[in-house]
């Protein structure tokens, strides 16, 4: 198992961008030192749900600060972007991290962004898929052309070109079905799961999987990772603040993905559900959150539901203190990953 780190730059309580921006620089050079294999940065626009609207520009220079650690992109919305760009933006950002880049597409789910880059939703799977089409061709280095129903260019050379070959790895983010089967049927490494994901759903994703009728020469190259809240720690008291962080986290998720979404003057509201999990239930089956010992029981149960080989511990989340995240992670490091190794 590999272990990776998330940033999403987000804060409630709308901290300074100098300071969200330097504290995710310290989490990718703790995160360098501690031994994860991976740090991964996403794109979110318009609010404090995230501050971080270019992930491959922040990759970049987290790639520069660590000597190590692997950077990626957790995701890039592919549909709210021309996909030349893209594919020059992944280039440069390879070449200049000495090929220690990953690459994570998305197709987004925040109505709340593409309306305010004039774009629908309802199309972003046809935009994402010929996204996809566009940068695979791109990275092979010749010349070409396109024409599509959303993206449509003449004879067309992409300078600089990736330096791993043939390409950084890809990997797409998918819950649905057909995600997963257009994902796989690319040979793209999957992640599913997240915030506001239970344990049943990674069930669920697997046995999909299991399902579909894979060659085994391009199953056994796909690889499967998930995301989820961390927190390690040996002191139970502070578990309520830490729940009441993550809770923030899933509710403004869930209420973007359902088009519910509440932003006050850039401030992203978390909107209460009906029906929400119980904290117990957030314990038991959406988050990777208390002592050493259950961290590493609740990752193992993931392990087995969902056939991981990488997983993703997004430590920082809500408005969680700077000094406990990088605690939090001291000790998954120490504590946590050494079990899976």
């Amino acid at each position: 198992m590999e272990f990776g780190t998330f940033l999403l730059l987000q804060s409630p309580s709308a901290q300074s961008h100098r300071e969200v921006f330097q504290r995710g620089i310290d989490i990718a050079k703790h995160a360098d030192k501690l031994g994860f294999d991976s740090i991964w940065c996403a794109e979110h626009h318009f609010s404090t749900y995230g501050y971080l609207s270019r992930p491959l520009q922040y990759a970049t220079h987290l790639a520069a600060v660590t000597e190590r650690i692997r950077v990626g992109s957790a995701v890039v919305v592919l549909p709210l972007h021309h996909p030349l760009i893209v594919a020059e933006e992944i280039a440069t950002a390879d070449v200049l991290s000495g090929g220690r880049l990953d690459v994570g597409f998305g197709r987004g789910y925040q109505t709340y962004e593409f309306e305010r880059l004039g774009l629908s939703l309802d199309d972003s799977r046809e935009r994402f898929d010929e996204a996809v089409d566009v940068i695979l061709e791109a990275f092979k280095g010749k010349p070409f052309s396109y024409d599509g129903k959303h993206y449509s260019f003449g004879e067309t050379s992409v300078f600089p070109l990736p330096i791993q070959e043939p390409r950084p790895p890809i990997w797409v983010v998918g819950q649905s079905t057909d995600s997963i089967a257009a994902t796989v049927k690319r040979g793209f490494n999957i992640v599913s799961g997240g915030f506001g994901i239970p344990l049943e759903r990674l069930r669920a994703f697997r046995k999909s999987y299991d399902e579909m009728d894979i060659p085994a020469d391009v199953k056994s190259k796909i690889r499967i990772s998930t995301q989820r809240p961390v927190y390690v720690t040996n002191d139970e008291s502070e578990l309520p603040f830490v729940l009441e962080q993550a809770r923030w986290n899933m509710r403004v998720t869930l209420s973007l993905r359902q088009g519910l979404e509440r932003v006050e003057k850039g401030r992203a509201i978390a909107v209460p559900f009906d029906k929400e999990p119980t904290d117990q239930d957030l314990l038991d089956n959406y988050f990777v959150v208390g002592t050493p010992k259950q961290c590493i029981a609740k990752i193992e149960a993931i392990q087995e539901a969902m056939g991981i080989d990488h997983f993703n511990a997004s430590c920082w989340f809500g408005d969680m203190p700077h000094d406990k995240v990088l605690r939090s992670m001291e000790l998954f490091a120490k504590e946590v990953m050494p079990a899976f190794k």
